[in-house]
């Protein structure tokens, strides 16, 4: 009796593990059938839109084959965001008329909408990409809708919302500068750089507050918009930031006023040295091996001799070699009363040079 009913439980219960395989199995089927079927639609979708984008771009608008395939998914939600996701994809590839078709592809079809609703969103991938979107089909009434999330908490989006303001502004975008309480990383620097294509004259004052600001990276950003526009009406104010907190701010006023160099540069550079960190000091040695003035050779001679920092001697002796300093080198190699690293440093300079 106990054997029977062992048996019949082992029994349900494999019969019990089997339906659960079974159902597994059809859940899995059913799921990458469905996949299947979705990105099948995808690539139809993609070909359409593909087809109508290239259409509107080659035929400027008054031809497209593919307007019939398009009208059936026009208002499919998911159909929509591909298409305005396509449009803001193309509209990186192209430029002049190509562009204005886009633009009018996003118009007829009220794709604006959707961009819109996402920045309406609480996810941050989601309100990033509306302004993405937004600035990318040069929606312009979307400006106060932008600006909200210049102070957001996340990095994505009020970086986005840089980078909008500039597309949609150009320099006057800038003007978050004057408040902005995140720091500007390297790439968001670099990024709003390559989108400023001008200046405006009498934009000195709202510059010189930049470099003013108690945000490093602002006056970090300002530096290289400095060097970019050549702006040489600024160069007092940055000979200013020689005294700067920070070290990293005082090496792009280096490197800045080097960019904006004037018969005084020189003199600027070295006066200020003594007074700088060892890793500012390096700096400016590295620019007078680049700027190959004479008037510095006494200046890098003392460095190379007396400084403590093998690093910045290296560079000093480097830059004498390319300031044609070669036998004075050698003849200090050759001096009994050089140290073996002095003459370490000169055999590697000599080498370097060689190679």
């Amino acid at each position: 009796m106990i054997l029977e009913i062992s048996f019949r439980f082992l029994f349900d219960t494999f019969l019990g593990v089997l339906v659960v395989v079974f159902l597994m199995i059809v859940a899995v089927l059913y799921f990458s059938l469905y996949q299947f079927k979705k990105l099948i639609l995808l690539l139809k979708w993609s070909t359409v839109i593909n087809d109508k984008v290239l259409n509107a771009i080659v035929y400027d608008g008054d031809f497209s084959t593919s307007a019939d395939n398009l009208e059936p998914f026009s208002e499919n939600s998911s159909f929509r965001d591909l298409f305005l996701e396509k449009l803001v994809e193309s509209e990186k590839k192209f430029s002049g008329a190509a562009n204005e078709q886009i633009n009018k592809l996003f118009t007829d079809y009220k794709l604006e909408k959707e961009a819109f609703n996402k920045i309406y969103q609480k996810k941050p991938s989601l309100i990033a990409g509306g302004i993405k979107e937004l600035s990318a089909m040069r929606v312009q009434k979307a400006l106060p809708n932008i600006a909200v999330f210049l102070t957001h908490a996340s990095p994505i989006v009020y970086q986005e919302a840089q980078y909008a303001m500039i597309n949609l502004k150009g320099f006057d975008g800038l003007n978050f500068l004057n408040t902005i309480p995140n720091v500007i990383s390297e790439w968001q620097q670099l990024r709003l750089l390559l989108s400023i294509t001008d200046i405006p004259s009498g934009s000195e004052e709202s510059i010189d507050l930049w470099l003013r600001s108690e945000n490093d990276s602002v006056v970090i950003f300002t530096l290289r918009l400095l060097r970019k526009f050549q702006l040489l009406s600024l160069y007092s104010s940055v000979l200013n930031l020689f005294n700067h907190r920070s070290d990293q701010v005082r090496i792009q006023a280096v490197e800045t006023v080097q960019s904006l160099e004037n018969s005084t540069t020189i003199q600027h550079l070295t006066d200020s040295f003594k007074n700088q960190s060892e890793e500012v000091q390096v700096e400016i040695v590295r620019i007078l091996k680049t700027s190959k003035d004479p008037r510095s050779i006494e200046f890098l001679k003392e460095q190379l001799t007396t400084h403590s920092l093998v690093k910045l001697r290296i560079f000093a002796a480097e830059a004498l070699l390319e300031l044609d300093q070669k036998e004075y080198l050698i003849t200090l190699r050759k001096d009994s009363d050089s140290s073996d690293e002095l003459v370490q440093i000169i055999n590697h300079s000599i080498q370097e040079k060689i190679c």
